[in-house]
């Protein structure tokens, strides 16, 4: 089954970028992204602090298959309603430098939206590092998730 989401690494860079394009409008979209509810339910993760607003923060909790519990957290330093969220992100693991993300939602039509997130790395080894992870998996399986539960909401 071919993946919605594309992620893209070229080689020598620093970053990745991530495209989606949703059947779904871009005010959904963007909610996903700052509501805590609906945000916990497609990421499948424990929303401990959401302040989506510029110089807010947030802190996410995501359980192991082992059950053992790691976080994720950072700081949005751009947020404009239906447009962008730029904010960092750090993993409390071994390993994982911060990145900074840039999130860009796209109205495409009244139905229709495209995300597209560049991630930027310390290093292309850090970028690589992450890649070696089920990354472009985990991603595709997040936003099919996102698009089922935003579609319950229209």
């Amino acid at each position: 089954m071919e993946q919605k989401t594309k992620v893209r690494a070229e080689e020598g860079r620093q970053d990745i970028i991530i495209t989606r394009e949703f059947d779904l409008p871009v005010e959904l979209v963007f909610r996903a992204h700052t509501e805590a509810g609906i945000l916990a339910q497609w990421m499948g993760t424990k929303v401990i602090k959401l302040e989506s607003h510029k110089h807010g923060s947030w802190e996410f909790e995501t359980s192991g298959p082992q059950g053992s519990a790691f976080r994720m957290h950072g700081t949005i330093h751009d947020f404009v309603d239906n447009e962008k969220i730029v904010r960092t992100f750090e993993m409390d693991a071994d390993g994982f430098d911060a990145q900074l993300e840039f999130l860009q939602f796209e109205k495409l039509t009244d139905e229709t939206s495209r995300l597209t997130i560049q991630s930027v790395y310390r290093s292309t080894e850090h970028r690589d590092r992450q890649l070696k992870l089920p990354f472009a998996y985990g991603i595709n399986m997040a936003h099919d998730r996102l698009e089922d539960i935003a579609k319950q909401l229209i």
